[in-house]
């Protein structure tokens, strides 16, 4: 999954339009391999995160759950923790990019 699309589903207080974009912004960067269009592929590129802005809108209107709902502020403790075990691993390169 990628790192950068967040869980929306079941929080409390709800997702908000703009997560809901930005998510969607994401998806379309991810399966595009554009960070940014070109003027070119511009109009095709906005229409697909509207596209799918809509589709994840009506999947959050949609869904349901009996559990109770997640915290903000417990979940991105979570996720900084994941991150800090994840990149635990990673040394800088000594002064110099290690090369001798």
């Amino acid at each position: 999954m990628c790192r950068n699309i967040k869980m929306l589903f079941n929080f409390a207080p709800p997702v908000t339009e703009d997560e809901i974009r930005a998510a969607a912004l994401q998806f379309v960067r991810k399966v595009s391999g554009f960070n940014k269009p070109s003027q070119v592929n511009e109009a095709a590129f906005s229409a697909a995160v509207d596209e799918v802005s809509a589709s994840c809108r009506r999947l959050m209107g949609s869904l349901s759950t009996s559990a109770p709902p997640r915290d903000r502020a417990e979940e991105a403790a979570k996720a900084r923790a994941r991150a800090q075990v994840r990149y635990r691993s990673f040394r800088p390169l000594p002064e110099g990019g290690g090369t001798g």
